[in-house]
């Protein structure tokens, strides 16, 4: 984790959360290993997936996206 975390340029805890959303979601997998010296150590996978962008598909994802207000100048 901390390699990755390093290769990211980002915390540790932050990684954390974004690989849990990851899983979460279904883009990632994990699985825990215990190395020789006894440490547990998370392996993340990226899990096969597909996307298909259609007009329709691009709607429906639009309906859930926020704008924020500017403010009045």
């Amino acid at each position: 984790m901390s390699l990755l975390a390093r290769k990211a340029k980002m915390s540790r805890p932050l990684l954390i959360m974004h690989l849990k959303r990851l899983q979460n979601a279904g883009l990632v997998t994990s699985r825990m290993e215990l190395s020789d010296d006894g440490k547990a150590m998370n392996f993340y996978e990226v899990t096969p997936f597909m996307l298909e962008l259609s007009p329709k598909s691009v709607a429906e994802a639009a309906k859930t996206l926020t704008v924020k207000k500017q403010p009045d100048p």
